[in-house]
Parts: structure tokens; sequence; C-alpha cells
């Protein structure tokens, strides 16, 4: 049993090292237990800085001893006394994350062994492999996740992440004893840093602007999609795509534009909420790619996801109050709103088209409607993109399936003799708040409900993995160079509307 702390807030980057120490032993442990492999470590892949954080948090939660649950720091010497970070001691940045991780570790710990397992299979992308699988598994799974996400967009975790990786990939190959030669080493490289201070070459001082990272083709700011091109030549990078399943494509460095073949995963997404992912390696082609970084689709939906940018800032004060205090963070946030309004107002998709559907029809009737009344279809887009645009659409088919859900619901429950005042919150309404503010935030509400807390949390576990799959695409779709390019300028529009 570990000793509780006094009441004294812990420094910030005390409990930053103790996190960082756990997610080395935790992303090879995940290694030892084949949940992750070296190729995966090694690359630089999106959905692996979402995976390592919430393994790390599943393994602190198998591990927890304390009620109410807290975490034992690492002692920094010998003689020093044992140190739990709890609700009382937490530094305000990570109080939310703390306490949606609490929430959890009762529901893991009472996981039967081979469910716990799955558990840790799901958040890895993996099948579960009992029969059958627990049913509250994809509900905790999405929820651990929707906190990674949220502390992948902290800069201090990109910069030491490639770090925990390399100590991952050096404990099982015993730190490379073989020779630097044959060590495996980890390609993560962080994206650039979002500068808010002046430029001493800017023609215009006042504005934000991105620090350049000349090596990093991936790279777009603070807010970057986890993953960055390793550095060693063509086809060596990763940059991801999405669709019912997501690939990671290839660039190779700075002055080549997109390529669409080379060692990859993929995720298709299951009925549970979480994603199975398979391994699969092509050879990069050495020709330049057919895609020019200013092709007319990648440009057509980037500016009419930017042109969304004006009305989430309208209706959503928390994001503009945000954006003076974390730019980058309100920046990534206003982009997944964005990405919602346009999948849900301005997508098609055939019922054919939609995974599982059963429906016969065409399979590529899939469009967007973008600025100016002008119409993309999935045929006119290049193939690399396709997978972005197809998400986009179903993204939109999903969202337009949950409201005609919650109206039926409100409806049902009215023709009960229920009060509107006491409907339940629509699950849009919550995957909005989830997107402006985190699951942390959305975790601090008490209106939540709807009949018994099972049922409460059944519901909020979708919500939670649909705010999550919008998330992953706006992490994916804002690495993309077409929008990186322009995310300097958009910066500076937004510092003007909220200056």
């Amino acid at each position: 049993m570990t000793v509780a702390t006094d009441n004294t807030q812990l420094a910030e980057e005390q409990v930053a090292d103790a996190f960082h120490s756990y997610l080395k032993s935790s992303l090879a442990q995940a290694k030892a237990e084949r949940l992750l492999d070296t190729e995966l470590l090694s690359s630089a892949e999106a959905d692996l800085m979402i995976t390592g954080p919430a393994l790390c948090m599943y393994f602190a939660a198998l591990r927890c001893t304390t009620s109410p649950p807290s975490v034992p720091l690492p002692r920094t010497s010998k003689t020093a006394p044992p140190m739990d970070l709890s609700p009382t001691n937490c530094p305000p940045p990570f109080a939310g994350f703390l306490a949606v991780w609490a929430r959890h570790v009762q529901d893991i710990q009472n996981l039967q062994p081979e469910h716990q397992h799955d558990l840790a299979r799901v958040i890895c992308g993996l099948e579960p492999l009992a029969s059958p699988p627990a049913p509250q598994i994809p509900r905790i799974a999405a929820e651990l996740r929707a906190v990674a996400i949220e502390i992948s967009q902290r800069r201090t975790f990109q910069d030491r992440y490639a770090a925990d990786l390399q100590a991952a990939l050096d404990a099982s190959s015993g730190g490379g004893g073989a020779g630097e030669r044959s060590r495996v080493k980890a390609s993560f490289v962080p994206p650039p840093m979002y500068d808010a201070s002046p430029s001493p070459t800017s023609s215009n001082p006042g504005s934000p602007r991105i620090q350049p990272q000349a090596t990093n083709d991936d790279g777009h700011g603070h807010l970057a999609v986890p993953s960055s091109p390793p550095p060693g030549g063509p086809g060596s990078s990763h940059t991801h795509v999405y669709h019912h399943s997501r690939n990671s494509s290839n660039s190779s460095n700075s002055s080549q534009p997109l390529t669409p073949t080379s060692t990859h995963s993929s995720y298709t997404p299951d009925n549970k909420g979480g994603y199975t992912r398979t391994h699969s390696r092509t050879p990069s082609p050495t020709s330049p790619t057919f895609l020019p970084p200013d092709g007319p689709a990648i440009t057509l939906i980037r500016e009419t996801l930017y042109a969304a940018l004006a009305d989430v800032l309208v209706r959503t004060p928390s994001i503009r109050t945000a954006l003076k205090r974390d730019p980058p963070r309100a920046y990534f946030s206003a982009v997944a709103l964005a990405i919602l309004d346009v999948s849900r107002s301005r997508t098609h998709i055939s019922p054919a088209a939609i995974p599982g559907s059963g429906q016969r029809g065409d399979v590529n009737d899939v469009s967007v409607l973008g600025v100016l009344g002008a119409r993309l279809t999935l045929n006119q887009c290049p193939p690399p993109l396709q997978p972005f645009m197809r998400e986009l659409a179903l993204i939109g088919a999903a969202a337009r399936a949950m409201e005609d859900e919650d109206a039926q619901r409100a409806v049902e429950a009215l023709q009960s003799g229920a009060r509107s005042r006491n409907l339940p919150d629509p699950r849009m309404e919550r995957v909005r708040r989830m997107l402006a503010g985190g699951v942390g935030a959305e975790n601090d509400r008490t209106s939540d409900g709807e009949g018994d807390a099972t049922g409460r949390r059944s519901v909020e576990g979708r919500a939670v993995a649909f705010a999550n799959r919008v998330n992953a695409l706006a992490l994916a779709m804002t690495k993309l160079r077409a929008f990186r390019e322009r995310q300097d300028e958009v910066f500076k529009i937004l510092a003007m509307v909220t200056s």
C-alpha cells in the first residue's frame, strides 16, 4: 500500500517526469506482450502517439492500490518518502486527465484477466480474443484514448516522446549491444513549435508564426498529428490517411509531395467503437508522386473546413477564450468542430458506401459540397486523399444518424411523461463539448442523466468514441502539407478575430 501525500500541489514537471517514466515501462511491457512490435515503435505512426499514453493509464490502473485511486510517483532518491499523485495535489492542467483515469480504475480492476488483456488489445487497435468480449471494454478504451489525444497535444509530451519510444526499443534489444549500426531507432520527431512571439524577420511583427523545421515534412505546428518523418531518405516517413480504415502513406523529404505506398498499418473500425490494426509492407516508388501539394481536391476540402471556422468561433465562446490562453490547442479544437459541421451539412454518401450496410449500389457515391457551391466527388479526388474524403462522409452519416436517434429518444421520453428539462443531453451536444473542451471537461458535468448509471455510461461511451473519431481525422488532415502551408495564415486570422 502506498503512502498518500499531503495537499501540497505538485509541480507540473514532477508529474510529467513520473508520467514519462511510466510511459517508457508501459511501452516496453506492451512490446513484451506483443501488443506493439518493433516496426510500429520505430515508425512515425500517428496513432502510436495516442496508443502509448492510453496504455500507460491502463497499466497504472492495474497497479493502483489506493482508494480513492492515486498514482505512486517514482522516488527521486532512496531516502525520499513515498509520494502519490492524487486529486488533492494534482496540478490543474492534469486534474481532468486524473479524474477520467480514476473513474475507470475500478472498472479495469474488476475485469477478468482475459478481459483486461483484451482491453489492452483494443487500446492498441487489435481484436479482443475472449468470446464473448466484455461489453464495457469499448467504452473504457474510448475514454482512455480520448485522454491520450489531449495529452498528445501537449508540447512537453511531444518533445519527450521520441525518447520514450527509444527506451522501449532499447529495453528489448539490450540497448544496441550489437552496435549502433544494428540498433533500431525511433523515427518520431516532434512537430515544429508554434510561436506566438514576433519574428525578427516577419513583415507583420504582431502576428503568430510557425517555426520551420526543415527535416519534418509532416510538421504543421504545435497541433501536429503525432507523427513525423524519420530521417533516412525517400519512402521512409509516414503520412496517415483515413478511410473506414486508417492507412499510413508516405512522403520522402520536405521537397517531395506525398507518395502513396510504404510500410503501414491499417485500422478498420469495428462495431464496438475500436479499431483492428493490420500491418503490410509495399515498396515505395522512386518516381515523383502524381499528387501536387496544391491540388484542387485538397484545396477545396481545406478551404471548406477553414470557412467553417468562423461559424465555430461564433458558436463556441470557450474556443475564443482558449485562443488567447492556448492557441494551438484551441485551433485544433476549432478544426475538429469544423470537420464535424462540414461532415454533417456538406457531405453525401450512398448507403452502399457505408461499411456493413449490406446494400447494393455505387460504393464510390461520395461527395462534398465545397465553398461557393463547388461539388467534389470521390472519383475526382486523387487516390491518396480518397480515404480522408470517405471518412469525412462516413462521419457525417454517423452524425446524422446520431441526431435522428437523439430526436427519437426525446420524443419517446416526452410521450412517456418526462419533462423537457429532464431530458438527457443529446449525444451530439456531448460530442461538441468534448471536441471543444476535452473529455476531462465533459467528465466534470453532472447533468448527464439518462435512465440508470449503466445506460448513461453506455450512451456517453458512444459519444466519446465518436468524438475520438472526429479528433483522429482532424489530427490526420491538419498534418497534410496543404493544411500546414495555410496554417500560419489561419493563425493570423484567428488572432485578429479574438484580439
